[in-house]
């Protein structure tokens, strides 16, 4: 999970705010193309958006490095990644 630059999404009838991109490789040849899942969520981890994503030709070819795949979605989706998704973890009560 990446955290994201905050983008608003239309979902049932209200504008919310999604801050984090998921996404994992759910198909690839090992040839010419990957195909990608990819979640748009809120700081809750509530899915607003979902969809799939082809990566062929030239991308592929420089498909080296997850980070490149993370870069290759971030800007077929015009979405600004800001930085690697911590999970919030609660301080333990006292």
């Amino acid at each position: 999970m990446k955290s994201i630059q905050p983008i608003s999404i239309w979902q049932n009838g209200q504008t919310k705010q999604a801050t984090i991109l998921d996404a994992c490789v759910i198909q690839d040849n090992l040839n010419s193309y990957a195909a990608f899942y990819y979640s748009l969520m809120d700081a809750n981890k509530t899915q607003l958006a979902s969809g799939n994503i082809t990566m062929d030709g030239n991308d592929y070819i420089n498909y080296e490095t997850n980070q490149n795949a993370w870069d290759w979605i971030g800007t077929k989706l015009g979405i600004t990644i800001t930085g690697d998704y911590v999970k919030f973890v609660p301080s333990p009560e006292v």
